[in-house]
């Protein structure tokens, strides 16, 4: 019984669950601006989560196998320990753990697709079976093979793309079947803030990256032009949310997510004051989970 709970703790430590909320934020801000244009839909907005939760599942197993097959993950890494790295899960076994989320990710894109669209919005749902499909490989991609775009200092574009554009504006368009401009601020802040959250776990692990030969960002910039970068990602996200309570204010309850800005400023305190590199670690879950909030905050702050 001891030997089933601790391999069942290994797989839920492999799925990283600490990620899965940031993972969704944008849904969450999709689907309460989607209830202020009246187009909400409970239906879309369960599988919409039900897909989004599939695929970064599926991403932080490929990055976990990617990673460990090439050795990034090892002894000199500072965050917690990985599955192959830990040797408590073996390749071949975390390989046919990706397959199945590949056949699960897919499966729930098309019921998306079909519970969204229906069979009379042809182009909608090829353009975002495309898009489903693209994001799989994307997951996979990111460490996965010799042209992994983790490894190229490719990872942050990613993350803006995915977390932030095609989150936001495209989960609203599964419920409105049209891009709204009310969209396109919110989009672009949570993929900042992703982006930042991303960054931070590079700069995190950018001595043990580089060793590797992981060529993210950060180990581009160095250790003083990726803080700078940082703070440009996170003043940035500060400055067009802001901009967007001004753009769409009709009541001060609008402006309750500035109340986001409080740990968001914090943060940047103490990454500007940090030079331990393991202190990082504990930030990058303040930020995600400030990241969500801001997200619901603005979200909510529409409705109200």
């Amino acid at each position: 019984m001891d030997s089933i709970m601790e391999n069942f703790s290994t797989w839920i430590s492999a799925m990283r669950l600490r990620t899965l909320p940031l993972s969704v934020s944008g849904i969450i801000l999709a689907s309460c601006l989607a209830q202020y244009n009246q187009v909400f839909s409970w239906s879309i907005c369960i599988i919409a989560i039900l897909t989004t939760l599939s695929l970064q599942i599926l991403s932080n197993l490929a990055n976990d196998y990617g990673d460990g097959v090439k050795g990034t993950d090892n002894d000199d890494r500072i965050g917690p320990q990985r599955a192959i790295q830990s040797g408590k899960i073996l390749p071949k076994q975390l390989l046919n753990a990706i397959i199945i989320n590949v056949i699960i990710a897919l499966f729930l894109a098309v019921l998306l697709i079909f519970t969204a669209f229906g069979v009379e919005n042809f182009l909608l749902s090829s353009l975002f079976l495309v898009l489903g499909i693209a994001s799989v490989v994307a997951a996979i991609k990111y460490t996965v093979g010799s042209s992994a775009f983790g490894y190229k200092g490719l990872g942050d574009i990613f993350v803006f793309i995915f977390f932030g554009l095609v989150s936001v504006m495209g989960c609203y368009v599964l419920y409105a079947k049209e891009i709204s401009s009310i969209t396109v601020l919110p989009a672009i802040t949570i993929g900042l803030l992703s982006t930042g959250v991303l960054n931070l776990n590079n700069m995190r692990d950018r001595i043990s990256d580089q060793k590797s030969n992981k060529i993210t960002l950060a180990v581009k910039l160095g250790p003083k032009k990726v803080k700078t970068y940082h703070y440009v990602l996170v003043v940035s996200a500060i400055m067009l949310s802001a901009f967007f309570g001004v753009l769409y204010y009709s009541s001060v309850f609008n402006l309750i997510f500035f109340i986001a800005y409080i740990p968001l400023i914090i943060h940047l305190k103490t990454v500007h004051d940090n030079t331990d590199l393991k202190l990082l670690d504990p930030e990058l879950k303040k930020l995600a989970l400030t990241t969500v909030l801001l997200a619901l905050l603005m979200g909510i702050g529409q409705l109200l």
